[in-house]
């Protein structure tokens, strides 16, 4: 019972001062890094006029595999899971339940972005066509209607799709009123969690059915989206410092049910614009794709460093 009320106790004084100093402390070990769609799903697709016709599920696995590969070179201590290394599909229930077996201290998702495009049109020639000259003759019962041809020539367009204007990396978070689905995925486990600085790795067991638990599954999924988007902010640091435009740190109200899905922090990064030329080339590219691996792997060790050494009173 002493030892309910002094775990009620830990929550309480979290709930009250969450901030990302007082953040767990536990090592970063396992990092997940999930390529987007695959398979029979390809993604966002180029199809504006000049296109490579690059498919998303294409380079999302390419730049996937470059940051697994990154990672195991810069931190050869992390163990990297990635959740596909081939054209295959997964839904998303099973890109969860392989990450939260993993007992992922890290979610990685990798995609590119697209607009709608615009259509364009040009004229490419002309054809001759027949129309109709309407009159008619007589009246009441008597009236008749002809029709008399005359050939015109008229334009002959090609349709074709716009690029979009748009263009840069972007990172997505789970949307903050999205909180309970992060719960259910916590609720869900029973495991090893670091309750503010525990020593016994007995006392860090938590039953999050019970209702202690359930208080302390709050805390995580409050402390997960801290430090979802404080991992995205270090990308989008390093994305600004290639000189590519960082388009910032956002939160999807849908469409990102797989970061809501894993019991810990995750962040979703949108590469470059398939419906751009320039991101499109820079995505596809093999200079471009590693570039990205080494800028997702930097923001990951700074954050890992900053985590597992957050700062203290003396040193604010």
């Amino acid at each position: 019972m002493v030892k309910n009320f002094l775990i009620i106790g830990m929550v309480c004084s979290t709930l009250f001062s969450s901030t990302l100093s007082y953040a767990q402390t536990k090592k970063v070990k396992t990092i997940i890094v999930d390529a987007g769609h695959g398979g029979e799903e390809p993604g966002a697709i180029g199809q504006y006029e000049g296109t490579l016709g690059t498919k998303e599920k294409d380079v999302t696995l390419a730049i996937s595999l470059k940051l697994v590969k990154e990672l195991k070179k810069q931190a050869p201590e992390l163990t990297v899971v990635p959740t596909r290394t081939t054209d295959i599909y997964q839904n998303p229930k099973e890109k969860a339940k392989i990450a939260n077996d993993a007992k992922g201290d890290l979610f990685i998702c990798i995609h590119a972005d697209a607009a709608a495009l615009k259509t364009g049109k040009r004229q490419v020639g002309t054809r001759t066509v027949t129309r109709y000259k309407i009159t008619y003759t007589g009246k009441g019962k008597n009236r008749k209607k002809h029709r008399t041809p005359y050939k015109v020539e008229e334009p002959v367009y090609h349709y074709y799709k716009l690029p979009t204007q748009r263009n840069g990396t972007s990172v997505w978070i789970f949307a903050a009123h999205k909180t309970s689905d992060k719960l259910k995925a916590i609720v869900s486990e029973e495991g090893d969690y670091d309750l503010a600085g525990h020593d016994d790795p007995e006392d860090a067991k938590v039953d999050f059915n019970s209702p202690e638990g359930r208080l302390i599954a709050q805390v995580y999924a409050k402390r997960y989206q801290e430090k979802s988007d404080f991992l995205a902010t270090l990308i989008n640091e390093e994305v600004e410092k290639t000189g590519r435009p960082a388009l910032g740190v956002n939160q999807r109200q849908v469409g990102i049910w797989v970061l809501q899905a894993t019991n810990m922090p995750a962040v979703l990064i949108e590469t470059g614009f398939i419906s751009n030329p320039e991101d499109e080339r820079y995505i596809s590219s093999e200079a471009g794709q590693q570039e990205l691996a080494e800028v997702i792997a930097k923001a990951i060790l700074r954050y890992k460093a900053q985590v597992e050494n957050p700062p203290t009173a003396q040193n604010n």
